[in-house]
C-alpha cells in the first residue's frame, strides 16, 4: 500500500486552518503562565500543579497536531511520535526562561532562547540519529505562519489612522529597498538580503521567519538573522527613549518614531511605555499597521522568488504553470486567514480567539527554533558573509531610524 504524502506547503495550510476552525468553534486549550519575576513567583505559579495540568493539555493538543502534520507529508508516525516530546519539553524550557520579567522588559523572545538550547544541545552532546532525521522545523515554521494570518488584522490600518498608514508604507517600501540595495552593494547573497531586508523593515522576527518560509530559505542563516533581531533590539529599548528627550519630541511624534523603528513588538511596547502613555498607545498602533503589511510583503516576495529562481535545464523565463508549482502554497493560507478574520469572522470572535491563536502560533515558532538549533553546528552560523550581513543589518537599520524620524516630523509635527 503507497504512504499517503503531501507537500509540506498543503500540510501546513491544512493543519494551520484546522488548528484555527478548532479554536474558533470553541476547542481552546487553557494555556499556562509562564510569566515569574522571582524564585517565589517561578514556584507558585509556574511549577503549580494546575499550570503542569494545563501544559499537558497543550502538549496533547500540539501532539496531536504534530503526528497529523509528520504523517501527510510521509513520515513515520512511530518517529514523531519518539521526537516530538523531546523537541516540546526543550521548547517548554525556552518558554519558562523567556517568561522572566527581567528577560521580557528587555524584549528577549521564546525563540532565541529555544534555538540556544537547541544549538547548545547539538553541539556539546551527540544527537540521536533518529531524533535528527524526524526534525520537523520547515513544517512547524509554515503551520505557525499560517496562523499567525490570524493576529494580522487590516483594522489595525484603520486605527493607525491616516497618518500611521501613511508612515508605515513609507518607511516599509523605503527601508526594505534600501536595505536590499545595501546588501546587493556589500555582496550578501540575494536569499540573505531578503531575510535581512524584511525583518529591519516590517515586523522583525516574524518578518524573516515569513520571508525564509516563502523563499525557502536556509534555516542557519534564518537563525543568524533572528538572533541579530532581537540583540540589536536591546540597545534601542534603552536609546530611543533617551534620544527622543534629547530632541523634545512629543510624544506621539517619540511614539511614531518608536514604533517605524525598532522590529519586535515586545520592545516597542516596552520602549513607548519608558517614553509614556500616549508614545506607547501611538508606537504599538504603528507596529501593528506595519505588521499587516507582512502579508502583502510576504506574498509579493513569494511571487517575485518563484519568478526569478531559474532551473539549470530551462533558460526561458518561467511560465505562469512553473510559477504555480513553485509558489509557497502556505503563503496563500496565511493570507486567507489573514482577510478572513480581518473581514468575514465577528469582531467578538476574533477578540475571543485571537489570544489563544497567538500563543498557538509562538508555540509552533518555539518549536520550529528548537528544531533548528538541533539541526545546526553553531560554526556554521560564524561565517565571513554572516559578519557582512551584520554590518548591512546595522547600516540599514542607522538609515530605518534616521529616515522614520524625519517622516514621523513630517506627519505629526509638520502635517498635523
Amino acid at each position: 500500500m503507497a504512504k499517503l504524502k503531501i507537500s509540506e506547503d498543503w500540510t501546513s495550510t491544512f493543519v494551520g486552518w484546522l488548528v484555527i476552525l478548532l479554536v474558533v468553534f470553541q476547542l481552546k486549550p487553557h494555556w499556562p503562565s509562564f510569566s515569574w519575576a522571582d524564585s517565589e513567583a517561578l514556584m507558585n505559579r509556574v511549577f503549580t500543579l494546575d499550570n503542569v495540568g494545563h501544559a499537558l493539555i497543550v502538549f496533547v493538543f500540539m501532539f496531536v497536531m504534530a503526528l497529523l502534520a509528520g504523517v501527510l507529508t510521509g513520515k513515520r508516525a512511530k518517529t514523531v511520535a519518539a521526537s516530538f516530546p523531546v523537541v516540546f519539553v526543550l521548547t517548554l524550557l525556552a518558554m519558562v526562561v523567556s517568561g522572566n520579567k527581567f528577560l521580557k522588559d528587555w524584549g528577549f523572545e521564546t525563540v532565541i532562547f529555544s534555538l540556544l538550547i537547541g544549538l547548545f544541545i547539538s553541539n556539546v552532546f551527540s544527537i540521536p540519529r533518529w531524533l535528527k532525521e524526524s526534525l520537523s522545523s520547515e513544517l512547524f515554521v509554515k503551520i505557525g505562519l499560517v496562523i499567525l494570518g490570524t493576529t494580522v488584522l487590516f483594522d489595525d490600518l484603520l486605527k493607525a489612522g491616516a497618518l500611521g498608514l501613511i508612515q508605515s508604507c513609507v518607511v516599509v517600501f523605503v527601508v526594505w529597498n534600501f536595505c536590499f540595495w545595501l546588501c546587493k552593494k556589500m555582496g550578501i547573497d540575494k536569499e540573505m538580503s531578503l531575510m535581512l531586508s524584511s525583518a529591519v523593515s516590517i515586523c522583525g522576527v516574524s518578518a524573516a521567519v515569513a520571508t525564509a518560509g516563502a523563499i525557502k530559505g536556509n534555516k542557519t542563516k534564518l537563525s543568524y538573522v533572528v538572533s541579530l533581531v532581537l540583540v540589536v533590539a536591546v540597545p534601542m529599548i534603552l536609546l530611543m527613549p533617551g534620544l527622543a528627550k534629547l530632541l523634545g519630541l512629543p510624544e506621539d511624534m517619540a511614539g511614531a518614531w518608536i514604533g517605524g523603528t525598532i522590529d519586535t513588538t515586545g520592545a516597542v511596547a516596552a520602549t513607548g511605555a519608558i517614553y509614556g502613555d500616549v508614545a506607547l498607545q501611538t508606537s504599538t498602533i504603528v507596529k501593528f499597521s506595519q505588521n499587516v503589511l507582512l502579508g502583502i510583503a510576504a506574498f509579493l516576495i513569494s511571487i517575485y522568488w518563484s519568478y526569478s529562481k531559474k532551473d539549470v535545464a530551462v533558460e526561458e523565463k518561467p511560465t505562469l504553470k512553473v510559477i504555480w508549482s513553485r509558489f509557497p502554497k502556505f503563503v496563500l493560507g496565511f493570507v486567507a486567514a489573514s482577510l478572513v478574520f480581518s473581514f468575514l469572522v465577528s469582531s467578538e470572535v476574533v477578540s475571543e480567539a485571537k489570544p489563544i491563536l497567538k500563543n498557538i502560533q509562538g508555540m509552533w515558532f518555539a518549536l520550529a527554533f528548537t528544531s533548528i538549533g538541533l539541526e545546526t553546528n553553531f560554526r556554521s552560523l560564524i561565517t565571513s558573509e554572516n559578519r557582512r550581513s551584520t554590518v548591512a543589518f546595522l547600516g540599514a537599520q542607522a538609515f530605518n531610524v534616521l529616515f522614520t524620524l524625519l517622516v514621523a516630523w513630517l506627519l505629526f509635527g509638520v502635517l498635523s
